[in-house]
């Protein structure tokens, strides 16, 4: 899935779906240990980073993601190739918008509010009430509706890793350093247009990282600069619950509708 600036996207295209604000349906409107022994982590610190997401490509974990221009948590539980993610812009005031996200093996429906607008515009108002199910086939091209089970790591913390440039262990389990950020745009939390906006600023961006005792990622931080008209912000990725998550539910039938046509122009490439 493509977290990048997901929100002004899809509110961009939102207002610009014919018929949309008129439109209506018939619908109602602390982490496990692994019990297997814990592999030494590296001594080296770059090579203890890397050596850190192995765990999160196992697809069994629950994350949460802070900073910048949108918040979120979400499951991924690959026993049952299950995942959700729940995604807000802004800091909780009445605008904000949220993205409710349901992966279910070959199945997934998306809930959409709009904050305020919901209220008074019809088709974001059922968006809101009802979680729409989704035809695969329709959104083939939708990085902002799709999960891949060959890349779980909704973050791409590995992707940061990969762009170290300068790295020292700072205590135990913690890491502090700075990576080249344009070496890193594959990674969901940075956004290219913002990096590219940095200049050469993006080729040092401060980074700080956490392991668990069994060497396993927790909390990485990059602290990115303000490029033009964006504030300085740090985005953090935290992971828990390795190996223990638990297999995510499909929503309750009476909650779902089929997807409009507007929905999938709302996320059309």
């Amino acid at each position: 899935m493509n977290l990048r600036r997901w929100s002004v996207g899809v509110l961009a295209a939102a207002l610009f779906v014919p018929g949309l604000a008129a439109c209506k349906t018939e619908a109602d409107s602390p982490a496990a240990e692994s019990k297997s022994a814990a592999p030494a982590v590296p001594a080296d610190p770059k090579e203890a980073l890397a050596a850190s997401t192995e765990e999160i490509k196992k697809g069994n974990f629950t994350f949460t993601i802070s900073g910048g221009e949108f918040n979120g948590e979400g499951t991924v539980h690959m026993p049952s190739k299950s995942a959700e993610m729940k995604l807000s812009s802004g800091a909780g005031s009445g605008d904000d918008m949220k993205m409710h996200l349901v992966f279910i093996d070959a199945d997934s429906w998306v809930k959409l509010d709009f904050g305020a607008m919901a209220d008074s515009i019809p088709g974001f108002k059922e968006m809101k009430d009802k979680y729409q199910h989704l035809d695969r086939s329709k959104i083939k091209d939708a990085d902002e509706l799709n999960f891949d089970f060959a890349d779980v790591d909704p973050a791409g913390s590995d992707k940061m890793i990969d762009a170290i440039t300068d790295v020292k262990k700072t205590g135990e389990g913690t890491y502090a350093g700075t990576l080249d950020a344009t070496k890193a745009t594959d990674s969901d939390v940075l956004d290219a247009e913002a990096i590219k906006t940095l200049g050469d600023k993006a080729k040092a961006v401060p980074f700080t990282a956490k392991l668990d005792p069994q060497g396993r990622l927790t909390e990485f931080a990059v602290e990115v600069p303000a490029a033009g008209s964006i504030p300085a912000s740090t985005v953090t990725v935290n992971y828990a619950d390795y190996g223990s998550a638990t297999a995510v539910q499909a929503p309750p039938s009476n909650q779902v509708v089929e997807a409009s046509d507007n929905v999938y122009e709302m996320f059309k490439a």
